[in-house]
Order: C-alpha cells, then structure tokens, then sequence
C-alpha cells in the first residue's frame, strides 16, 4: 500500500520544478513536460520514490539507528525541526557545521562543553564568576544550542541524512558521501540526483511540498520504532517465560527419573520373589 497518493503531491504543490534555464539536465527522467518555460515533475515517479525511501527508513529506524535531518533553508527549518521531533530523530536546521560527520569527534566535545556549562549552573560554580564572566559563558552556551543543541543526543554517526534541497546543502551530502552514510534527499530539477542515494524528486521550495513529504517519511520512522518497541517487549516476555519452562522440565526429569527408579526396584522385587520361588 503506498504511503502517499499523488493528489496529496498534487495539492501540496510537489510537482512545479524550476526554471528551464536553471535545470539539471540529470533531471530529465523525472520531469514529465514543461509549461510556461518551467519544468514539471512527474508525480507518479515521486510517489513511487516516496515509498521506497520511507520503507528504506522504517527498517533503519526498526534496527534502533538514528536518521539526521538536514534543511537550513528558510522555508524548511520549521517543519523539519516539527517532524525530526515528532520520531525523536536529530536535525540541522542553522548552519551546516563544516566537519559535522567527517570531524565528529570535535563536534562531541564542543556538545559537551553545553553539558559541562549545565553542569556549572546547577553546582553553584556559576555564581562565583563575575558579572562579565557569566555573560561570556551565557551567550557561549546560547550559541552551542542555538547550532547544536538539537543534535545533543547524537553519541555517534547517524545511519542516514535526510535532506531537504541537496543542491543548497552540498557540504552536508559529500561529507555522507565520503564516508558511505546513506542520503534521502528532497532533489528539485535544479539539483544533480547523481550523489543521492534515494532521490524523492519534488519541489523543495515550498513548505506544503516538503511537509507533504516529510508526513509519509516520518509515518514510516514511527511505524519502524513501534514495531521495535513490540519486538522488544516480545523477547522481554520470552525471557521471563524461559526460566518457567526449564523449572517444568527439570521438574519432569526428576519426576521421571523417580518413577524409574519405582519400576526397576518393582522390577528387582519380582525377579527376586522368582528365584525363590525356583528354589523351593
């Protein structure tokens, strides 16, 4: 069943492309004609393309690895931010830090640098310092959260990038390239698909365009941590069943090797009560 049907597309206003002159010409296989000088998508390969990213996504969201949300553009940060929340999933949406995934070990230190300025908050350390002081480390920890606060709970690379206009976030995609993590990407027909891994063509301009996207993509996330939670909760139950069946099994060998210990001794009784017999 698809998770998307073209009128959502349709009405969300998915399949206005750019400009001709400002096209990709590796765009080609996904724009279906051209009006008034600007490129249409063909919506039927983007709800096709819409489905296999959402289930490549759900079973990588059902393995428990976490999927990194990209969009710095205006129109997107809002609905990205909504959406990355809603699945409990990380997201940029200030600027792209250069090194992000290629340097990522810094990046962790300078979260923690937010963590250890908390840290000085709630011990009393904060209010020995002076007045000029506390403002330096104020707007220093305004800063690490404004640019990666929503990223605080990444401990490790992400399994995947989604990202909303891959053209305006280039440095985000070849740093996933280069380290061979896979790209979901929102590709408008001014973009090059050639280094996206799953390539959703659709207009990544407008918002309506991008949430209409977002919706099947994060539906299947949530599905994929649902059927995790079910499947842990499965093997919690078997675990706890486990013990119980090998008590009953012990409980039955030891009852078995009573009642054969009852039919040799029986057994005995009358091979003895035999030989008597014979020798009187």
């Amino acid at each position: 069943m698809s998770r998307t049907d073209f009128d959502t597309l349709l009405k969300a206003g998915c399949h206005f492309g750019h400009l001709r002159r400002k096209w990709n010409p590796a765009m080609a296989p996904y724009i279906f004609m051209e009006r008034n000088g600007i490129h249409i998508i063909d919506l039927n390969k983007t709800v096709a393309k819409v489905d296999e990213a959402a289930e490549a996504l759900k079973q990588i969201a059902k393995s428990g690895k976490k999927i990194l949300f990209v969009a710095t553009k205006k129109q997107a940060k809002q609905i990205v931010a909504e959406k990355a929340t809603s699945v409990n999933m990380p997201f940029v949406i200030e600027r792209w830090p250069g090194g992000m995934l290629t340097n990522f070990p810094t990046i962790r230190k300078a979260v923690k640098k937010m963590t250890n300025i908390d840290k000085l908050t709630s011990d009393g350390t904060y209010s020995n310092l002076s007045k000029r002081e506390m403002l330096q480390v104020t707007r220093q920890r305004a800063k690490l959260e404004k640019n990666l606060g929503s990223i605080a709970d990444l401990t490790r690379l992400p399994a995947a990038l989604f990202i909303v206009d891959v053209l305006k976030e280039n440095i985000a995609v070849r740093e996933a390239n280069r380290l061979g993590i896979p790209v979901f990407g929102i590709v408008d027909t001014n973009s090059d698909p050639n280094p996206i891994d799953f390539v959703i063509p659709a207009n990544d301009d407008a918002t309506d365009s991008v949430g209409a996207i977002l919706d099947a993509v994060c539906g299947a996330i949530a599905e994929g941590l649902e059927e995790r939670k079910a499947e842990k909760l499965d093997q919690e139950a078997k675990e706890e069943e486990a013990p119980k069946v090998s008590k009953k099994k012990s409980t039955r060998a030891r009852l078995g090797k009573a009642e054969e210990e009852a039919i040799n001794a029986s057994k005995a009784a009358a091979f003895m009560k035999d030989k008597d017999e014979e020798e009187a």
